[in-house]
C-alpha cells in the first residue's frame, strides 16, 4: 500500500502545512524551528514506517 493513500498521512500533511503558515511570523526562532520540525517528522516517519513492511 502507498503511504500518500492512509488518510494519516494525508492529515499530517495539512496539520504540518497549518503548522508552518500559523508560526510563520513567530519570532521565537528556536522555538517555531522546533515546532515546525516536530510537525514535519509526523508524515515522515509514517512514510518510513511503511517502507519497512512490518505489523
Amino acid at each position: 500500500m502507498n503511504f500518500e493513500k492512509l488518510q494519516v498521512w494525508q492529515r499530517s500533511v495539512q496539520l504540518s502545512a497549518a503548522l508552518y503558515k500559523s508560526l510563520n511570523e513567530l519570532r521565537d526562532f528556536s522555538f517555531r524551528d522546533q515546532i515546525t520540525r516536530s510537525g514535519l517528522s509526523i508524515p515522515s516517519n509514517i512514510a518510513e514506517g511503511m517502507t519497512r513492511r512490518t505489523d
